[in-house]
């Protein structure tokens, strides 16, 4: 614990991440605020039946868990930072089909900012596609007439719409000034602080699930938090989990004489390939594909149609999370497949005149981290979808259903990666400013304020 508060004074003593910190907590929450802003013309006291829809687990739970309860509450945030991700990921896709992307992706940082700049544009459109079926979405969530307290005309979905179009691109601007001006990356940031918020409360119903109903007591709900800090561990542990690829980098040296010949040696480092690549995505996919079953069954009135219809509408019964699981897997494939290029690693690494001991470069070294890859991502999605699955476990172990959430899933991976990701940006500050100093006096410098 002395450790702990000397790292933060650590962290106060230096004055860019003071006010690196200062500012990403501001703008978090200006976010946090502003999903709390209801839309002009709806009675927020008549939202109850749209609470209790999304806080029944599926996509929308997911939905409302990405905007803070914004998504629940009506709020100006009600499409949160989701259409800023479905269009990166859009981008990132349609970058390995179209010519023109894959030339900015090489062209460095320009190239970076260019695609940057068709997100943002992106992002616009799927919000203009969105926010009408939002508002449109509202009644059939169970939002009646009168909450509505001017209708539902052209006076009221008009300006809604371009409030829900400009809080999404509010929140775009926080992140990417968190990004740039603050401490870790600000659209992840934004999610997190979003899924945090509803901790305490979640927390809170189970305590008074146990306690006030004499349902196991104290002693029950010490034993969950246990569980639950183990559970973080080993999500942990599948976010910063690796295999380390040794590779040899050629180097030349010309010493003494002319006629002297150069001397080959080497570098030895590492490429570090994840044991989950894809990160949750393969969760929100599954997650979004779970409700076509279910859908399709709907329109049919058959008794087999209306059992598969249950079956699927049950995100803690046993055939949804067995299919569950198998989509995961299923997509981690994919979407490592996306985001691991073993080809232009291989092709980096020969440019680079690096290879891998025992392999040749070019497309052996593309065939050999293929195959690795292969290899790693088996028990990496068999690891995601035990974390995935752990909610449905919980609940039916007598877990209420809010706190179940946080015992895997999207969110907990998410709160994991995120924060592991601030935390290294932050020790890299220290770091840094440790290294000054050893360069200096061999000692910490002192910093004034």
């Amino acid at each position: 614990m002395k450790k702990f508060f000397e790292t933060l004074t650590n962290i106060w003593n230096i004055k860019e991440l003071r006010e690196r910190v200062i500012l990403t907590l501001t703008l978090l929450l200006v976010y946090r605020f502003g999903s709390h802003v209801a839309l002009p013309g709806i009675d927020t006291a008549q939202l109850s039946e749209l609470t209790n829809k999304t806080s029944g687990g599926g996509l929308l739970d997911i939905l409302n868990a990405f905007t803070g309860g914004a998504f629940a509450k009506a709020s100006v945030f009600a499409l949160g930072i989701m259409p800023y991700i479905s269009a990166s990921i859009v981008v990132q896709l349609m970058g390995l089909a179209i010519p023109y992307l894959q030339k900015l992706q090489n062209e460095g940082e320009s190239g970076r900012k260019t695609i940057n700049q068709i997100t943002r544009w992106l992002t616009i459109g799927i919000c203009i596609v969105q926010a009408p079926a939002y508002l449109w979405g509202l009644k059939q969530l169970g939002v009646p007439e009168s909450a509505f307290v001017k209708g539902q005309g052209l006076d009221f979905i008009i300006p809604s719409v371009i409030i829900l179009v400009t809080g999404t691109i509010v929140a775009m601007w926080l992140g990417e000034k968190i990004t740039d001006k603050g401490i870790g990356n600000g659209i992840s940031l934004l999610i997190m602080v979003g899924i945090i918020a509803r901790l305490p409360q979640a927390f809170m119903q189970e305590i008074a699930s146990r306690v006030t109903e004499n349902n196991g007591g104290w002693m029950v709900i010490l034993i969950e938090v246990i569980v639950w800090f183990v559970v973080i561990l080993l999500s942990i542990m599948l976010v910063m989990a690796v295999r380390q690829i040794g590779v040899q980098y050629a180097r030349r040296t010309a010493t003494g004489g002319y006629e002297e010949k150069n001397v080959m040696g080497g570098a030895r480092q590492f490429i570090p390939l994840k044991l989950n690549s894809s990160g949750v995505m393969p969760i929100i996919f599954a997650q979004a594909i779970m409700f076509v079953p279910g859908l399709l069954a709907g329109l049919s009135d058959s008794e087999t149609a209306q059992g598969v219809k249950t079956a699927f509408s049950n995100m803690f019964g046993f055939w949804y999370n067995l299919v569950f699981a198998l989509l995961i897997i299923i997509f981690t494939y994919f979407y490592t497949a996306i985001m691991v290029p073993t080809s232009k690693m291989a092709d980096d690494l020969k440019r680079s005149q690096g290879f891998i001991p025992g392999v040749r470069p070019g497309t052996e070294t593309a065939d050999y981290l293929d195959k690795i890859m292969s290899l790693i991502t088996f028990p990496g999605s068999l690891f995601l979808v035990c974390i995935a699955v752990l909610p449905a476990l919980a609940n039916n172990a007598g877990i209420q259903q809010a706190w179940a959430m946080f015992y895997g899933g999207t969110s907990l991976l998410i709160m994991v990666g995120v924060a592991i990701d601030t935390m290294q940006q932050v020790n890299s500050y220290l770091l840094n400013r440790h290294y000054d100093g050893l360069m200096k006096t061999g000692k910490n410098r002192k910093v004034s304020a």
